[in-house]
């Protein structure tokens, strides 16, 4: 099995964001390879805790490798997006500080058995956890045309997409698509090249995000993370395209306690009230130093929340 790396984004940004107390609680949601969760662990004191959690079991392995000096952290191995129930399992009411890194990381992406990436033969799987059903071959195999269709528009915001499903359509007809390379040569016909980056790009992701279910549930996740959180304490989220990011960010705005009352009223009968603070006014970006150093941190953001 491949070693698993991974290089933390906007490493030092988050660490900052999250105002971090010794001896307060913290929640490192995407917990992977650790990276962020090795930064946040050196500024607790022993009466801290660090709770880092992940759907990966390989990610949980190797983060108690990483981590294995600290004996104050907390391993668990779930979706982020069940953090209020996480959280009521271990007795714990609230948190200090949360942070999500979303997306795949480095390691996923170059694990040959994962079959996220489109530059290598593997078999069309996706999944973050092993062990749910659905992965990418069920669905370029089984979903049909319209669907498919809708999906890579959708998540990959692929222009081509219709003319996508319908060669993916054309081919399982007569033979099931089981690895990477056949449906990157399948898209390939589809997408010219161009100097936007590779054709399949797009028609992965949004493959990616169907089997995983990463969209759906992040604006409720968002929500109940600032719930999570005691007064003072930061949600830091890092994004890597469009649609993570207007979830996160309309979340954030929806906590401002925004009047929603029609504006002939003579006073407020809508009771919104104000969750916090949204302490990055425009998303924190990484550096050119930074993206030169790791390409992948390109389209990172990171969005910022203060809870009252």
């Amino acid at each position: 099995m491949k070693e698993f790396e991974h290089i933390p984004v906007l490493l030092e940004e988050c660490i900052e964001g999250l105002n971090i107390k010794k001896n307060g609680i913290y929640v490192d949601g995407t917990l992977g390879g650790a990276g962020h969760s090795l930064q946040i662990a050196k500024k607790l004191e022993n009466t801290g805790k660090l709770i880092g959690i992940d759907k990966d079991e390989v990610a949980i392995q190797k983060a108690k490798d990483t981590l294995r000096e600290f004996n104050n952290v907390i391993y668990v191995q779930d979706n982020h997006d069940n953090i209020k129930e996480i959280l009521n399992k271990l007795n714990i009411e609230k948190v200090d500080g949360i942070l999500l890194d979303l997306g795949v990381s480095s390691y996923q992406i170059d694990e040959e058995t994962r079959g996220f990436s489109y530059i290598k033969t593997t078999p069309l799987d996706m999944r973050m956890d092993k062990t749910q059903e659905l992965t990418a071959e069920i669905v370029i195999n089984t979903y049909p045309e319209e669907k498919l269709s809708e999906i890579i528009y959708k998540y990959g915001e692929e222009k081509f997409s219709r003319q996508i499903a319908k060669k993916i359509c054309e081919y399982r007809k007569n033979k099931k698509i089981e690895t990477t390379t056949e449906l990157v040569e399948i898209i390939e016909k589809c997408v010219p090249h161009s100097k936007q980056g590779h054709p399949a790009k797009r028609t992965f992701q949004a493959i990616r995000i169907e089997v995983n279910n990463e969209i759906e549930p992040l604006y409720n996740t968002v929500m109940n993370s600032i719930d999570c959180l005691n007064p003072d304490g930061r949600l830091c989220i890092i994004t890597f395209h469009s649609l993570e990011d207007r979830a996160v960010k309309q979340a954030y705005t929806d906590c401002l306690g925004k009047c929603i009352c029609p504006p002939d009223l003579p006073y407020c009968v809508c009771g919104k009230k104000a969750k916090g603070q949204i302490i990055t006014k425009k998303p924190i970006l990484p550096t050119e130093e930074e993206m030169n150093k790791n390409t992948r941190s390109k389209s990172a953001k990171l969005r910022i929340f203060e809870k009252f």
